[in-house]
């Protein structure tokens, strides 16, 4: 992914905002949340605190993709599609954005809010904040541009704070992104190149 990131011919604002009708503000975030499979809280509460975190920030233009296809996606769409229509002259929602202008809209918000993968793996090499929302990405390697909250209103709105805080602006510019720094093709064909190949293929089995 940070390889697809180094290698990418992304587009500049004045090519972005044209091609997909992002009237970027003062500031921005991009907003991705995904149903929780098994979570004990049911996603409309969970995405309805969101919602009104987002809505107390004055001067905020708010960018939302897509949920992914998973139980309750369609919940977390009609509550996209009411805020868009409430909010039309600071928000904009995608089904699907696409990978160039989905990587090209990372360098210029301020933060990825939600619990999407692309707030841990991709958005630390844009030197960018991550406001990561419950428990959907625990357990995985994160950066220290990544900010962990509940799923609720407070939790939410402390995280933003946080997030646009003088401290933590400060410390962005040098987040290394534990995932890499895009050269990871490199690596793996220099292991394919410089490693001997077994001479005996077969998989074997062990009887435990």
């Amino acid at each position: 992914g940070v390889d697809a990131i180094k290698k990418a011919n992304l587009l500049t604002k004045k090519e972005l905002e044209k091609k997909t009708g992002i009237n970027f503000g003062r500031k921005n975030l991009l907003v991705t949340y995904h149903p929780v499979t098994l979570d004990k809280q049911p996603v409309e509460k969970s995405f309805k605190a969101l919602l009104n975190a987002l809505e107390s920030e004055e001067d905020t233009y708010i960018i939302f993709t897509a949920p992914n296809a998973d139980t309750d996606g369609r919940i977390i769409n009609n509550l996209i599609d009411q805020f868009v229509k409430k909010n039309r002259e600071r928000s904009i929602a995608f089904t699907s954005m696409g990978h160039l202008n989905y990587l090209s809209t990372l360098q210029y918000v301020d933060g990825v809010v939600g619990n999407s993968s692309s707030g841990i793996g991709e958005a630390p090499t844009f030197k960018i904040g991550t406001i990561n929302i419950g428990d959907r990405q625990r357990g995985r390697l994160k950066a220290d541009s990544v900010i962990n909250c509940e799923p609720s209103e407070g939790s939410i709105i402390k995280a933003v704070q946080r997030l646009y805080s003088r401290d933590f602006q400060g410390k962005l510019s040098k987040v290394q992104n534990p995932y890499g720094e895009g050269i990871a093709t490199e690596k793996i064909m220099n292991v394919l190149i410089n490693h001997a190949i077994p001479k005996e293929l077969k998989k074997g089995f062990y009887d435990l």
